[in-house]
């Protein structure tokens, strides 16, 4: 008989000197470090251990919205939707469904495992989403890093919004985020109201103070931003990093092209941890992508799947 998870069940993948610790509780990402040759590690990922040790949404998987839905209300093939407000920083929806939800585990081996779970129409329908998915989280350890990969498919009889994001926070040994370094690979950011929700507005970030396409240190600025504008490789991979200027400390995050958004977060309303990492968030779609479908949301065809990947890596010297 399986016994159903709770908050406080982890497993640990390991490869080599990696270490990442995971939850089928939210497929939430709560650890992930480096062992050296002594038995000491180094975090990568500011984690935690336990349900009740989470703080500021720690590595939680946003699906099918992340980041905000303006006052929870949205419009999708001529249909008004209201979903629940349930954002602290106002009457806004906020991080999807599945962050608090059993996921259903696959291990298929020391070094990869992946979540299930299914969002039904008849119970989420009273709650502003009448549509219906099948996702599923990887998480897998290999000489690349750690790479986390989703697949999103509607189950559904019609056409579903659908957006992808997850929320891990970085560490490069500093004591406090401002003294470490940022690279941020976006021409623009949306402008946000009081409520966080954006204006419409997308503001170009060349010559700005948060134009950090080039390494920057994070000093005192207070980042709760949504870039967009993607910057990519010839491969069409974006790449945004954290360093630490004193040191080789290094982490990259790689994001394929599913990846149209990054929000940048220091962590700020933490209350008794604020500013101890930077949130760097791959997102498929830009916060309120529900009201703004040209933001990157995906319109999820009955029987599509819709997947994407990303990879943290990091080093030390």
């Amino acid at each position: 008989m399986t016994v159903p998870p709770t908050p406080d069940t982890e497993i640990t993948l390991v490869f080599e000197n990696q270490r990442a610790v995971v939850s089928p509780w939210g497929a939430s990402l709560r650890r992930y470090f480096l062992v050296d040759g002594g038995g000491t590690g180094t975090d990568i990922l500011w984690g935690y251990s336990g349900g009740a040790g989470k703080r500021g949404g720690q590595g939680d998987v946003l699906i099918p919205f992340p980041g905000r839905v303006a006052e929870g209300r949205y419009l999708f093939d001529g249909q008004a939707r209201q979903l629940e407000r349930n954002d602290k920083e106002g009457p806004n929806a906020i991080h999807g469904f599945v962050r608090n939800l059993p996921w259903m585990t696959h291990q298929t081996g020391p070094h990869a495992v992946a979540f299930d779970v299914n969002l039904d129409a008849a119970e989420y329908g009273p709650r502003g989403y009448p549509f219906s998915l099948a996702v599923r989280v990887t998480y897998s350890l290999d000489d690349q890093g750690l790479t986390c990969a989703f697949a999103v498919r509607n189950t559904g009889g019609t056409a579903a919004p659908v957006g992808v994001g997850f929320h891990p926070y970085f560490t490069v040994g500093t004591g406090l985020v401002d003294e470490a370094e940022a690279k941020i690979p976006a021409a623009g950011y949306l402008e946000f109201n009081e409520q966080l929700a954006p204006t419409g507005r997308v503001i170009a970030a060349k010559g700005t103070e948060w134009d950090y396409r080039g390494f920057q240190r994070i000093g005192s600025r207070r980042f709760n931003h949504c870039y967009l504008e993607l910057e990519r490789d010839a491969a069409g991979m974006a790449t945004a990093s954290l360093r630490r200027q004193d040191s080789e400390r290094r982490i990259d995050v790689v994001m394929d092209r599913a990846f149209s958004a990054i929000v940048v977060y220091t962590g700020d309303a933490i209350a008794d941890a604020p500013r101890r990492a930077l949130a760097i968030e791959p997102m498929t779609c830009a916060t309120d992508a529900f009201n703004h479908p040209d933001w990157g949301l995906k319109r999820l065809l009955p029987g599509e799947t819709f997947t994407g990947r990303y990879t943290v890596s990091g080093c030390h010297g």
